[in-house]
């Protein structure tokens, strides 16, 4: 009985497990759609700017800013949460066998995501950690402590390189340049007959679209990012709670197996005790 017992306990724990895991699955899921119908806004809004950069190039290629490899800065889109599978890990791989990186030169990384750093913190050429977001409504403060570290270093380091390293989705992970933005190798032909009328000198513009450029494109890079947190959470989860319905179907079996054997005891001792009753003299 009390073999039984235990594995009743068991078998209801196992299902108290598998019911807060289809709940994290069905956030997660959720979660996937708002970032979604973001991330279509980022897409436009990014490619808007990027369009109206080349046109102003087009008419002013002096003002494009300079390239610099002096001081490259690495930010390294990784996971807050667990239950992701290998997302972390893969961009640790990807950092260490993939990415390139001139010998002559000393890499800064910034991680962003506390299980990301949670693989990186001996890694000496990590500068600096940010919490990642958990949800798509944590971002514009994640970008906020992002933009400022950014701009610290920036007025230490004048010729800094900003690199981003993410998932992006069917692409896997990748290296996407955004500083500085707009470097094209061959001058695109005008698409209008007379230049833009500008307010400002257009070295100063370009500054001007470069910072929104940089803010659209990390809010798109990390909502694809969490965008693919969740798809692996979601697959995770599935995974977990398959193998806990198996292992709670195996329980069951053992459970019915028990009672069935305690039942076929229960039939001896009835049967021994009437067969004793029967034995009893009478009289």
């Amino acid at each position: 009985m009390s073999r039984r017992l235990d594995l009743d306990n068991h078998h209801h724990s196992l299902n108290e497990i598998i019911k807060i895991l289809d709940a994290m699955k069905m956030l997660a899921y959720m979660e996937t759609h708002k970032l979604g119908a973001f991330l279509d806004t980022q897409h436009q809004a990014l490619d808007a700017i990027s369009s109206a950069a080349n046109d102003f190039l087009s008419f002013y290629p002096g003002a494009q800013l300079k390239e610099s490899e002096v001081f490259p800065v690495y930010l390294l889109i990784g996971s807050e949460r667990g239950f992701c599978g290998d997302f972390n890990q893969e961009l640790v791989n990807y950092i260490e066998q993939v990415l390139t990186i001139p010998s002559n030169v000393k890499p800064t990384l910034i991680t962003v995501g506390r299980k990301l750093y949670n693989l990186m913190q001996y890694d000496g050429h990590v500068y600096a950690q940010i919490e990642g977001p958990n949800v798509v409504e944590e971002v514009p403060n994640v970008l906020e402590q992002t933009v400022q570290l950014l701009t610290k270093i920036q007025r230490e380091q004048p010729l800094m390189s900003l690199y981003s390293v993410y998932h992006s989705g069917e692409q896997g992970i990748i290296t996407k340049k955004l500083l500085p933005p707009f470097q094209q190798k061959d001058q695109q032909p005008a698409n209008f007959p007379y230049p833009p009328e500008l307010n400002l000198p257009p070295a100063d513009f370009l500054l001007k679209v470069a910072e929104q450029f940089l803010f659209t494109a990390l809010h798109e890079i990390v909502y694809t990012s969490l965008l693919e947190e969740n798809h692996n959470r979601i697959m995770h989860l599935e995974g977990a709670v398959k193998h806990l319905e198996t292992k709670a179907d195996e329980l069951t079996q053992q459970c019915h197996i028990l009672r069935r054997e305690e039942i076929t005891e229960e039939i001896e001792v009835i049967l021994l005790n009437a067969s004793s009753f029967d034995d009893f003299p009478i009289g």
